[in-house]
């Protein structure tokens, strides 16, 4: 029996055409939690980022956040696995050398450096994030545990990088940047943490996804749900593919499996 359910933001819950969640995924969450199943968020986001969310925050339990980096539930921090301060001065200064942009996230604040137009291009324009420039300085966030660093390079960089940066690990949903965090933070490890926290078992668990950075919380949850639109690595490992966001995908699945 299914008493806990996790989801991606960008693809699974929200449309990449409407930049809405469909009202069938709307309807299909408030059913569900009627039935007494738990809502959780799994996104690469910051909780600074979670800003589309608010036709479902009344339903939300808890949040595993920048890829697996931290989960909470309520205001009690569920896990927190920062990146090693060594590897974050290399990717700073590899930047700084190389001239590519980044974002750097704390564990409360975040800083955008070395700017470029990509970043507004698919921060702004393409997911809709419209605080990106509301950010702190680089100086100001690196006072924090740092959570997650996102630079903008392609997966031929990536291959460079990552040798010089050990305790890290890549979790790539767009070609033109990835989201790095710490080696031992994934969403299926966030997974892990929080059924632990609730004293759910993992065969309690249902996650849905659609990106690369998906793929540890679907092989790890006890369903492991693609959407329609998901990477055909995605597809691969998961337990079901079910339509598309844009297709009712997330409804669809929940009656497949009777969770409502």
């Amino acid at each position: 029996m299914i008493k806990s359910l996790f989801f991606d933001i960008d693809g699974t819950l929200v449309s990449f055409n409407s930049h809405r969640i469909p009202d069938s995924t709307v309807m299909a969450l408030e059913e569900a939690n009627r039935r007494g199943v738990k809502i959780f968020i799994s996104t690469g986001r910051p909780k600074a980022f979670v800003i589309n969310l608010k036709q479902i925050e009344h339903l939300i339990s808890g949040y595993i956040l920048n890829n697996g980096a931290v989960s909470f539930v309520g205001s009690e921090t569920v896990s927190c696995n920062p990146i090693p301060p060594e590897d974050v001065q290399t990717l700073i200064n590899d930047a700084k050398q190389n001239n590519y942009p980044y974002i750097i996230m704390g564990e409360r604040d975040f800083a955008v450096v070395n700017i470029e137009p990509v970043v507004d291009r698919i921060f702004d324009e393409e997911l809709k994030i419209n605080n990106i420039h509301n950010g702190k300085t680089l100086d100001y966030v690196l006072q924090q545990r740092i959570m997650q660093l996102t630079p903008f390079f392609g997966s031929d960089y990536e291959k460079n990088i990552l040798p010089k940066i050990p305790g890290c690990m890549s979790n790539r949903w767009n070609p033109e940047f990835t989201d790095l965090t710490s080696k031992y933070a994934d969403k299926g490890q966030g997974l892990v943490s929080m059924a632990e926290y609730l004293g759910l078992n993992i065969s309690e668990t249902m996650a849905f996804g659609d990106g690369g950075n998906d793929i540890p919380i679907i092989r790890r949850a006890g369903v492991g749900v693609a959407m329609g639109n998901a990477d055909e690595n995605v597809k691969q490992v998961a337990d079901y593919v079910t339509d598309t966001v844009d297709d009712n995908g997330v409804y669809n699945a929940l009656k497949h499996f009777n969770v409502i």
